[in-house]
């Protein structure tokens, strides 16, 4: 292999597919990138695959020899980062000393690579069910649940985000156990594909690990909102396409909870306020909250137009602010995590937003008022002993 590139495209390129090499391989050759020289279309093709979310992505080059490698993910992208973005670089091989020399105005380096027949196959979708996504669609579903998805390794399902296509529509969805964020989109299917195809899908969900699905949030930025992504599903394999990247995700196995059912009928209590005025109230009061425990408490006294948000860090201090409300109801008291509540509001495109909620054991719905965005996000109050 001999090729003669851009250092600003090779360390882009590689930015990008190290994402998907994992920390912890299973194997020594999933340490590595595997770089594919093809002569005759003029690319170089890099690689990047955890067995779990793999990257790749092409880069123009002048190829005198076409050939394949796999390089040390790690040592190789800070090689290249540190050389000149204004000098080309040359990479020469051979496949008997698997080693890769890079040459540039400033010098040469050696790194020892590996067989490019050891690195796995990257999964890609021959069958199954294909669509055309609206990528600025797909970035608001990930981004406006994303939030809430488990860390927690234990409890699997809930580390990522579950996605249900319903003939055009999206319903996106993510839980910790401790709070719920649901997005519904009408418009996430191209109008570029085939009426017949879409009509003839069948409702389906899949689960997506949430640290994969950050890398497509990235990957959904440099997109041309007026192209749609590929997207194809076969199998919990899923693979996403724009131009000359392409990421594949293994969907998580199993079923995902009946989220629906934690979403109470109706509500006792219904109150109405700005967004941007509550979001800075609690920022203010969370730099209290986060000295013990996080808790905050919110009074509304039906008798006034005000709530009254409060915390107590004990050995500390206290804060209490004001903010005006539209209110019917009962007078009430009801504690949250002030963090889960800023996690939510900040993803709610909206001036105005509604808490609906019952008694202060019971689930709280914030959502948007006069919005055409279908967004829930359901959050538990923690209890207070009086």
């Amino acid at each position: 292999m001999k090729l003669n590139c851009s250092q600003f495209e090779l360390n882009a390129a590689l930015q990008l597919v190290s994402k998907a090499v994992s920390n912890r391989p299973t194997h020594p050759v999933l340490a590595n990138v595997l770089l594919a020289a093809d002569e005759v279309t003029g690319k170089l093709r890099l690689t990047g695959f955890d067995l779990s979310l793999g990257i790749q992505t092409s880069i123009s080059a002048s190829i005198e020899n076409s050939g394949a490698i796999t390089l040390p993910a790690k040592l190789f992208c800070e090689i290249v980062s540190k050389l000149s973005n204004d000098s080309p670089l040359v990479l020469s091989s051979d496949d008997i000393s698997q080693q890769v020399e890079l040459t540039s105005n400033n010098g040469s380096y050696k790194v020892k690579g590996m067989p490019a027949d050891d690195f796995p196959d990257l999964p890609l979708v021959e069958s199954g069910t294909s669509l055309k996504l609206n990528p600025l669609s797909l970035s608001s579903a990930i981004k406006s649940t994303l939030f809430a998805s488990s860390t927690d390794e234990a409890k699997q399902l809930l580390t990522g985000v579950n996605l249900t296509f319903d003939g055009y529509g999206l319903e996106s969805a993510a839980t910790d156990g401790h709070r719920l964020a649901i997005l519904n989109l009408n418009n996430i299917i191209s109008e570029s594909n085939d009426k017949t195809t879409v009509t003839n899908i069948e409702k389906f969900s899949i689960t997506l690990p949430s640290k994969s699905l950050r890398e497509i949030e990235k990957f959904l930025s440099t997109c041309d909102i007026n192209q749609p992504i590929e997207f194809f599903i076969d199998n919990g394999q899923v693979v996403f396409i724009s131009l000359d990247e392409i990421i594949t995700i293994r969907a998580l196995d199993g079923s995902y909870p009946n989220y629906s059912q934690l979403l109470p009928q109706t509500f006792s209590n219904i109150l109405e306020f700005d967004r941007k005025q509550f979001i800075a109230s609690l920022e203010r009061i969370a730099v209290l909250a986060d000295q013990h425990n996080n808790v905050i408490k919110i009074n509304c006294d039906n008798s006034e137009n005000l709530i009254q948000i409060t915390t107590d860090a004990q050995d500390v201090g206290a804060g209490s602010e004001s903010l005006p409300v539209s209110f019917n109801g009962e007078s009430f008291q009801i504690a949250f995590n002030v963090r889960y509540l800023l996690d939510g509001l900040k993803v709610i495109d909206s001036n105005s937003i509604k808490l609906s909620c019952n008694a202060p054991t019971t689930p709280a719905v914030f959502s948007p008022i006069n919005s055409d965005i279908n967004f829930t996000y359901l959050v538990m109050p923690i209890q207070i002993r009086n």
